[in-house]
């Protein structure tokens, strides 16, 4: 058994991960953190790779399905305030890797500070959008970094230029424990102009979402060309249903959890839709929630 030495109240065993994550199924965490500033996180990290812990990092749990059986490690969550610093000036704008895209947004929009607004209503964190470099109608969010703060499994801290990291189709070569900060080079624009750029894209994308008081997560990556919710679609897949999973009727990308819902349910609504597609239509579907 791992010795937390120095950080016994810190660790818990057993922590459910469910209440952690939108769609609220799954298995505990067989330990679990919530550091509260960078010192502890470094120093958990440290412990957990030289006694051999496997560790994951939590962010905002909206891209995330733990399995039923729980996670083996140690899943450690940015949820305190510190890693969710935001600070503009001129126009960088510097974000901890804990910071909601979605106040990231609204914030460089607020002082008038273009690029990122087309990132609205998309859920997550800074962390977890750059790694797989989030990006809607026509940007993403990897085009205005200028640097990135990271820190690796052994607890070392280290900082990469833009030209350092690579942006690719909803993927980026950030494979490190912790994005702990990232700052954005962004355009001066005229803010009232870029509220109601922001206003428009918001209601777009929301009314191509399910209801807000669903507990729902989008499953695949959209393949070049044409979305994934066109081709579940196009495959008669809406409204499908498995146990207590179910395909939306307002985007065929996001599946939707009921009370009873298991996280096999999901998995095997997944499969489902993916051989289906793939049978109907010759499209192999991928997956774009990550799987615990």
């Amino acid at each position: 058994m791992p010795q937390w030495k120095g950080f016994e109240r810190l660790v818990r065993v057993n922590e459910p991960l469910a209440m952690h994550t939108w769609l609220g199924v799954g298995g505990p965490a067989e330990y679990y953190a919530e550091p509260r500033h960078t010192d502890e996180l470094t120093a958990i990290a440290r412990i957990a790779h030289e006694q051999g812990v496997p560790i994951r990092v939590l962010g905002s749990g909206s891209n995330i399905l733990i399995r039923d059986e729980g996670v083996s490690g140690l899943v450690i969550q940015l949820s305190h305030p510190h890693f969710a610093e935001i600070a503009v000036e001129g126009s960088i704008v510097s974000a901890g890797g804990g910071a909601s895209l979605s106040r990231v947004v609204t914030t460089s929009v607020h002082e008038g500070l273009a690029g990122l607004e087309v990132l609205t209503a998309i859920p997550g964190t800074i962390g977890g959008g750059l790694r797989g470099n989030v990006g809607a109608h026509g940007g993403d969010i990897g085009q205005w970094v200028k640097e990135v703060t990271l820190l690796d499994y052994s607890g070392e801290i280290s900082v990469k230029n833009r030209a350092e990291v690579v942006f690719g189709h909803r993927r980026s070569s950030l494979d490190d424990l912790v994005i702990l900060q990232a700052k954005f080079e962004l355009e001066p624009e005229d803010p009232h102009e870029l509220a109601r750029r922001l206003q428009k894209l918001w209601i777009v994308r929301k009314a191509a979402q399910p209801m807000g008081h669903q507990a729902s997560v989008r499953i695949f990556r959209d393949p070049r060309g044409t979305t994934a919710a066109e081709l579940i679609e196009a495959a008669g897949l809406k409204g499908t249903r498995i146990g207590g999973a179910v395909v939306s009727e307002r985007n065929a990308n996001f599946v939707v959890t009921e009370p009873d819902c298991t996280t096999t349910d999901i998995l095997r609504l997944i499969d489902t839709i993916r051989g289906q597609v793939l049978n109907r239509l010759g499209v192999n579907l991928e997956l774009d929630l990550e799987i615990w």
